[in-house]
C-alpha cells in the first residue's frame, strides 16, 4: 500500500491577497470567499505572510495604529479552516478609515510542510504546534493547505493512517 502524504489530503486552492490591500478590501475579500484567513503576497509574487480575521479585528480595535502582539500562535493557523465568516462579524469595524494595509497586520511567520511529508508527520506538526492548518509547499512553492478537517476526512473515508511503502 502506498503511503499517504500531504499532497493526497491537501486542498490545492489557497486564496491569497496582495500585501498592499486596504483592510476594508481585505475584510470584503474574506467575507466574499467565506474564509477566515488568507496568504499575503508581495508585489513580486512571493508569499510574505498570512492574515486572519483576528488580525483585522485587533487592528481595528487599536484605533488604526500598527499593532504588535504575540505571534507564537497566530489565528490563521489556529482557527479551523472550515470556519466561515459572516459580514455581520466585521460590520462594526470602521476599516475604511484606518489607512492600514494587509502587510501592516499580517503575521510574517509561515507554517508549512512539504507536499511529500507523510500524514503522520503533518499530524504531529499540527499537534505539537496546536495548529489547525498548515500550508503545503513543493520546491519552496505554495501548492495547498491542510486543515484538521482534511486529516479527519482520512478516518471518515476509511483510508486510515497506513504508512507502509
Amino acid at each position: 500500500m502506498r503511503r499517504i502524504v500531504a499532497r493526497d489530503v491537501m486542498t490545492p486552492q489557497v486564496l491569497s491577497v496582495q500585501e498592499n490591500l486596504r483592510l476594508s478590501e481585505l475584510a470584503a475579500f474574506l467575507v466574499g470567499h467565506e474564509i477566515t484567513g488568507a496568504v499575503v503576497r508581495s508585489e513580486d509574487g512571493k508569499d510574505v505572510g498570512v492574515v486572519s480575521v483576528t488580525d483585522i479585528a485587533a487592528a481595528a480595535s487599536s484605533g488604526g495604529e500598527r499593532i504588535t502582539r504575540d505571534r507564537t500562535r497566530p489565528d490563521f493557523y489556529v482557527r479551523g479552516w472550515e470556519d466561515t465568516l459572516a459580514e455581520e462579524e466585521l460590520s462594526g469595524l470602521h476599516l475604511e478609515e484606518d489607512g492600514l494595509r494587509a502587510c501592516d497586520v499580517m503575521n510574517p511567520e509561515i507554517y508549512s510542510v512539504d507536499a511529500e511529508a507523510p500524514v503522520s508527520e503533518v499530524a504531529e506538526t499540527m499537534l505539537k504546534g496546536h495548529l489547525h492548518r498548515l500550508l503545503v509547499t513543493e520546491n519552496d512553492e505554495l501548492v495547498g493547505v491542510i486543515s484538521t478537517s482534511d486529516l479527519l476526512g482520512l478516518l471518515v473515508e476509511g483510508r486510515g493512517w497506513e504508512e507502509s511503502g
